[in-house]
């Protein structure tokens, strides 16, 4: 039997890496980034702009989300498809989100070509992904919760029972608390939490 993956789980990279490929000349630098958002992405890929300024093309793909729902794939410049699209397809091989890789050509005076290009884009963003490591995380929602202290004990109970991670909380005879709950287990929390007097939630997502 194989190994069945849980619905609030995906894979991203542990920590950033660097890649390369080489080709007739040209260099194609890789840089592949765990991200959790589209304004990180617009810094990095500004940053790697600035620092690699006299490249000839920035190249970029990235899928965030569960399920990489959220995705781009650019080719700065590049024929239609020969850059973004690989970069793109070793997300997807790798079943990959939350993740960005970034590839920066320098040009080495011989044209090589569409299928060139896509080997070489592709070969670079491999490259990247192979110089981290894989892991595993687990979906999560972000909830504030706001309750009365009479009421604190059924509220921990169930925050005990569902593993929910606490990540602030303010006790006085007005409590509040904000708590990630994995997204399998968030509409079963949130039916037990209509048994608790007094309490309201919100949906910090």
């Amino acid at each position: 039997m194989g190994e069945i993956k849980a619905s609030d789980s995906y894979k991203t990279l542990a920590k950033s890496s660097t890649g390369i490929y080489k080709e007739l000349g040209s260099k194609f630098l890789s840089f592949a980034f765990p991200v959790s958002s589209q304004e990180e992405i617009k810094t990095i890929l500004s940053n790697i702009k600035k620092d690699y300024f006299d490249a000839r093309h920035h190249c970029y793909a990235y899928r965030l989300g569960l399920g990489g729902d959220l995705w781009r794939a650019n080719d700065d410049g590049e024929p239609s498809s020969t850059a973004g699209k690989p970069i793109l397809g070793q997300l997807l091989s790798h079943d990959l989100s939350d993740t960005l890789i970034v590839v920066v050509r320098y040009f080495g005076g011989t044209k090589l070509g569409v299928p060139g290009l896509i080997r070489a884009y592709r070969g670079a963003a491999a490259d990247a992904i192979n110089n981290s490591e894989v892991v595993e995380k687990i979906a999560v929602k972000n909830l504030i919760l706001r309750f009365s202290y009479a009421s604190i004990e059924p509220v921990m109970k169930l925050i005990k029972s569902f593993s929910a991670d606490i990540k602030k909380q303010e006790l006085d005879s007005d409590c509040l608390m904000v708590l990630n709950i994995r997204v399998s287990e968030y509409t079963l929390f949130l039916d037990s939490l209509k048994g608790v007097e007094g309490l309201s939630i919100e949906n910090n997502t």
